[in-house]
């Protein structure tokens, strides 16, 4: 016999069945494409059960195109039995991360090449919204950089610039 809360529930389809799977399955293929270091925090995070964890340890290790492919499918299967949310959850906070180091890469290039470009007006910019930076050491490096293209030379002080800009601007 059906009780009253069965009966108000609509049936999933066929479809709607078949695409919760597969969503699982892309979501236990990210999991098993972490890089080393962010797979071993991930696991360490989320309780996941045993016998998933395992799975997605001995799929990392399989080269095989079948069996990797045999191996994703019961990742698929076992992810199916659990609340996917938390692991979607972490996964975009995992993304929006890197999305936000590259952010702050770009901001420190682009501050980079207006210092190299405009010289004073930068500098003077950068000292008003990092008063702590060393401007004697800022200037110097600026006109290393500005020598060396000059000169064509490999950009050495460049880069030293781009250091010590991701160290003050990282403070």
């Amino acid at each position: 016999m059906t009780t009253e809360d069965e009966d108000l529930q609509p049936r999933k389809s066929k479809g709607q069945l078949k695409r919760e799977a597969e969503g699982a399955q892309a979501l236990g293929t990210e999991l098993v494409e972490l890089s080393a270091a962010n797979f071993n925090a991930f696991i360490d995070k989320l309780e996941l059960p045993d016998d998933l964890t395992e799975a997605l340890v001995t799929c990392r290790t399989i080269k095989a195109h079948g069996g990797r492919r045999r191996q994703l499918q019961y990742i698929g299967k076992l992810m199916r039995g659990i609340d996917c949310a938390p692991i979607e959850q972490k996964l975009a906070e995992l993304k929006r991360g890197g999305q936000v180091a590259t952010a702050q890469l770009h901001q420190i290039e682009r501050w980079r090449d207006r210092l190299i470009a405009e010289g004073d007006e930068a500098v003077t910019e950068l000292l008003n919204q990092h008063p702590q930076a060393d401007t004697t050491q800022v200037r110097q490096l600026i006109a290393n950089a500005r020598k060396e293209s000059a000169l064509q030379k490999p950009p050495r002080a460049a880069r030293k610039l781009f250091k010590y800009l991701r160290q003050l601007l990282a403070d």
